[in-house]
C-alpha cells in the first residue's frame, strides 16, 4: 500500500476513484494485447489501494503485471520519471523491477487508463528481526541513493511540510473531515505537532536541531517500507535476497527517508535495527548521522499525510471495503493520541547509531 501520494489537486474532492469501474477483466485483458502480449485468461487482482495491479499468465506460461495508474494522481511526465530511475536502478544491478519497454515505451495507454507491465517477481516481506538481512537492505539503499544522487528529478515533487502537513491538514479542515467533537482536538495537536516541526524544516533552529532544509536530498524509493521489499531464498547459485519493488512515491527527500520505516518496536530495538541498516549502507556510502534527527518528524508527517490520502480516497469503493473504521470519531481520537505521542518524541534526543 502507497501512502504518499501528490499533493498539487488537495483543493478538490477526488473524482477519480469511479473511473476504476470500467476496469473489467476483458478492459485488462485488452490492454496487454494491445503492447502485443497474450493472456491465457488468468488474472489476479494485487493488492494495491492507489492503483489498480493485476498478474496476468500470458499464453507461453510467464506471468507479468500490469499497472493502471490512477487517473488525475501523477502526470504522464511524473510516471516516466518514475520508470527512468527505476531503468537506471536496474542498469546500476540494483535490484528494483523496472517496467518493461513494450513497442518501444514503458508507459502505454488504454480505455482511458495509463499503465506499465513489469515483469513479475515474487518473494516475501524480509525478516527485519535479522541484523544480516538489515545490512544486506542498508547496502542496496545505499546503492540506490548512489544512483539517486546522479541527477535530480525535474517533474516529481518534493517530501517537505507544506505538501505533506500543512496542506493536507487545511485541505482536511476545509473539507469538514473530522467530526465535529473531535475535530478542535485534532486541529489543536496537529498544529502542535506542526509547530514543533517548523523549524526543523526551516533549517538550524536555535536549538542547534537538524532540519530538513538542512539535509542533502536526493532521489528516493520514497515508501521503503517492508511490503515494498521482497525477499528471496538464496538459490545454489547465490541469487536471492532483497528487490525493491512500487517506486510509485519515488520523489526527493534525506536519505533516512528510505530508512525509517523499516525500524520498529521499542527505542533499543530500533536502535539495534538501525545501526545493522547503517553498518550496511555506510559500507557503499557515507551516511550524515544529522538525519537521524528527522526520523520523528518524518513519521509524524507521515501520519498526518495518510488520514488525508484516506479521506480523499473514500469515494473508491476499494477504500471503504479495506477501511470502513476511517472517518469515524474513533479513527480521528486514535490520530489525536499518536500525535501527542509524536508530539512526545519529537522532543526526545533522536536515535543513535
Amino acid at each position: 500500500m502507497s501512502a504518499l501520494s501528490n499533493d498539487s489537486d488537495f483543493n478538490a474532492l477526488p473524482q477519480a476513484g469511479h473511473a476504476y469501474a470500467q476496469l473489467t477483466p476483458d478492459v485488462v485483458l485488452d490492454a496487454l494485447a494491445s503492447v502485443g502480449l497474450w493472456g491465457d485468461g488468468r488474472l489476479t487482482a494485487l493488492a494495491s489501494y492507489e492503483n489498480r495491479v493485476y498478474q496476468a499468465v500470458l499464453d507461453d506460461g510467464q506471468r507479468v503485471v500490469l499497472k493502471f495508474y490512477r487517473p488525475g494522481r501523477w502526470s504522464r511526465a511524473q510516471i516516466l520519471e518514475e520508470h527512468a530511475f527505476s531503468a537506471e536502478l536496474a542498469a546500476a544491478e540494483v535490484p528494483a523491477v523496472a517496467p518493461l519497454v513494450l513497442q518501444g515505451a514503458t508507459l502505454h495507454s488504454h480505455a482511458g487508463f495509463d499503465f506499465s507491465v513489469s515483469p513479475w517477481r515474487g518473494g516475501r516481506p524480509p525478516e527485519l528481526d535479522d541484523f544480516e538481512v538489515l545490512e544486506w537492505i542498508g547496502r542496496f539503499l545505499a546503492r540506490i541513493h548512489t544512483v539517486g544522487e546522479s541527477q535530480p528529478f525535474a517533474h516529481r515533487p518534493a517530501l517537505d511540510l507544506a505538501s505533506f502537513g500543512q496542506d493536507c491538514m487545511q485541505w482536511l479542515l476545509s473539507q469538514q473531515m473530522i467530526p465535529l467533537e473531535v475535530e478542535s482536538a485534532w486541529k489543536a495537536a496537529c498544529q502542535q505537532a506542526l509547530d514543533l516541526m517548523a523549524p526543523a524544516a526551516d533549517g538550524l533552529s536555535a536549538a542547534g536541531h537538524f532540519g530538513l532544509h538542512s539535509a542533502r536530498v536526493l532521489r528516493l524509493h520514497g515508501d521503503c517500507h517492508p511490503g515494498n521489499v521482497l525477499w528471496t531464498p538464496l538459490d545454489d547459485e547465490g541469487r536471492g535476497g532483497p528487490h525493491f519493488v512500487d517506486l510509485d512515491d519515488a520523489r526527493t527527500g534525506p536519505a533516512v527517508q528510505d530508512l525509517w520505516m523499516l525500524l520498529s518496536g521499542d527505542r533499543a530495538q530500533r536502535t539495534r535495527q538501525l545501526g545493522a541498516l547503517l553498518d550496511g549502507y555506510e559500507q557503499f556510502r557515507p551516511f550524515d548521522r544529522r538525519e537521524l534527527a528527522l526520523i520523528e518528524p518524518l513519521r509524524t508527517l507521515r501520519l498526518i499525510h495518510y488520514s488525508a490520502w484516506l479521506a480523499r480516497r473514500q469515494d473508491d469503493p476499494t477504500f471503504a471495503i479495506n477501511f470502513p473504521w476511517f472517518g469515524t470519531p474513533d479513527y480521528w481520537r486514535g490520530q489525536v493520541d499518536m500525535l501527542h505521542e509524536q508530539i512526545e518524541a519529537m522532543q526526545e534526543e533522536p536515535l543513535y547509531a
